[in-house]
C-alpha cells in the first residue's frame, strides 16, 4: 500500500487533531516569515511573472494538512507579494488577483480545511488532492510554491527495511536509527529519489523565474553511521509497541514489519540532492533558530497529543485502533519517566531552502 492512501494528519478540530497539536510546525513558519517577506521582496520579478500571466498569481501549499498552519504561511505570502507588487508596479496597474492551491494526500481532511478558510482571505481557495511527488498544475502555472515541514515524508517505505531476507530488514524498530547501515542507506536512497521526484514536477509547473520556499525538517550532519538516535522520541514509542507485543496484544512480527515512512536529511546532504537537479538555482540556504519541541510542546500530555496527531494513522492501518488509546497513555507515561523533554539529543533541526526555477518549458 502506496502512503499516498493512508498518510494524513489527524483530522477535526478536536483534541487529538493535528489542528490543535501543530503548534512547532507553525513555529517553523513563524522562523521564517521575516526570511520569506525579504526573499520576495529581493528575489520576485514582479514585471516578468506578470509577463506570463498579467492578471492571476497562482500560489501552491504542498503538503497543507488541515491548517490552520497553512492559512497562516499562504497570508505572509500574499501579503508579501501585493507589497512588491504595489512597490515595483507602476501606480495604474491593475493589481493581480491571486489563487492559492491547497495540496495534500488524498486522505487528508480537505472537509475540516475549507471549513476553517480565514473569512478575511486574499485569495481564492482550491484543493488538490494528491501526492506531490508528482505533477498536479499545467506547465509553467505557477509563480511560487511552498513546502512546510512535509518533504521528510516518503512516498514509501524502502521495501529492504520490512524484508526479512534482506541485510536491511530493520527488525525490531521502526526508523533507520541503529547499528545497521544498509537500514540507513535504504531510507536515504529512497528520500534522494522522492525528492528528485518533487523537484522534477515543481520544475514543469513553475514559472521561469518563480520561487519555491521548503521548510525541510533535518537532523545534524551525519555520517552513514546510524548508530546515535537523533530522535529519541520515536525510539520510545518504538518501546511501546515492543511492550504490548510481549503482552500478547499482537504479535512481534508486525513491530518487525512497521517502519515509518520518515527521513531527515542533513543540510548537506539536501543541499547536494538539490543541486543535483538542474531546474533550480539555490537562493538562499540556512537553518532555522527554531525552537525545540520541549518549547511548544512543554509537558509529557501535550507531546503525546503532537506525536500522535502526526503519526496515528499510520499506526492505525498496521496496528489496529483499538490499541490507540492504551499506546499513547503508555507512551506519555514513558515521556515522563525518561525525561524526554530535557533531553538535548532530540536534536532536529529546520532548514529554509529558497529556490528559483530556471527550466524554460
Amino acid at each position: 500500500m502506496g502512503a499516498d492512501q493512508f498518510l494524513a494528519m489527524n483530522g477535526g478540530d478536536g483534541y487529538q487533531s493535528y489542528a490543535k497539536n501543530s503548534a512547532f510546525q507553525r513555529g517553523a513558519t513563524e522562523v521564517a516569515k521575516e526570511i520569506i517577506e525579504e526573499e520576495i521582496s529581493n528575489k520576485l520579478d514582479i514585471e516578468e511573472l506578470s509577463s506570463t500571466s498579467p492578471n492571476i498569481i497562482r500560489i501552491a501549499d504542498f503538503g497543507c494538512s488541515t491548517g490552520p498552519n497553512t492559512f497562516h504561511a499562504m497570508q505572509i505570502i500574499v501579503e508579501t507579494m501585493k507589497k512588491k507588487i504595489e512597490t515595483q508596479l507602476s501606480v495604474s496597474h491593475q493589481m493581480p488577483e491571486f489563487q492559492v492551491f491547497f495540496n495534500d494526500r488524498t486522505s487528508n481532511d480537505f472537509n475540516t480545511l475549507f471549513a476553517t478558510l480565514p473569512q478575511n482571505k486574499q485569495y481564492y481557495a482550491a484543493g488538490v488532492p494528491g501526492s506531490f511527488y508528482v505533477r498536479h498544475f499545467p506547465k509553467a502555472s505557477l509563480h511560487f510554491a511552498y513546502s512546510s515541514c512535509s518533504l521528510h515524508w516518503l512516498s514509501e517505505v524502502p521495501k529492504e527495511v520490512v524484508d526479512p531476507s534482506s541485510p536491511a530488514w530493520n527488525k525490531g524498530k521502526i526508523l533507520y536509527y541503529g547499528d545497521k547501515n544498509e537500514v540507513f542507506n535504504a531510507y536515504a536512497a529512497q528520500f534522494a529519489k522522492d525528492l528528485d521526484s518533487f523537484l522534477k514536477a515543481r520544475a514543469e509547473e513553475l514559472v521561469f523565474g518563480g520561487l519555491m520556499a521548503l521548510l525541510v525538517g533535518s537532523e545534524p550532519n551525519h555520517t552513514k553511521y546510524a548508530s546515535y538516535t537523533t530522535f529519541p522520541s520515536l525510539e520510545l514509542l518504538g518501546s511501546c509497541l515492543i511492550d504490548l507485543a510481549k503482552e500478547g496484544l499482537f504479535d512481534m512480527a508486525k513491530v518487525d514489519s512497521f517502519n515509518l515512512p520518515t527521513y531527515f536529511p542533513s543540510p548537506n546532504e539536501l543541499k547536494a540532492l538539490i543541486e543535483r537537479n538542474q531546474d533550480f538555482s539555490i537562493e538562499r540556504m540556512e537553518i532555522l533558530n527554531h525552537p525545540p519541541k520541549r518549547f511548544t510542546t512543554p509537558d509529557s500530555k501535550s507531546f503525546a497529543l503532537f506525536i500522535r496527531a502526526f503519526i496515528e494513522g499510520l499506526l492505525q492501518i498496521h496496528f489496529g485502533i483499538e490499541i490507540m488509546d492504551e499506546l499513547f497513555r503508555r507512551y506519555e507515561e514513558k515521556v515522563e519517566e525518561t525525561k524526554l523533554l530535557s533531553n538535548p539529543n532530540e536534536n532536529s533541526m529546520t532548514t529554509f531552502v529558497l529556490l528559483k526555477c530556471k527550466r524554460m518549458t
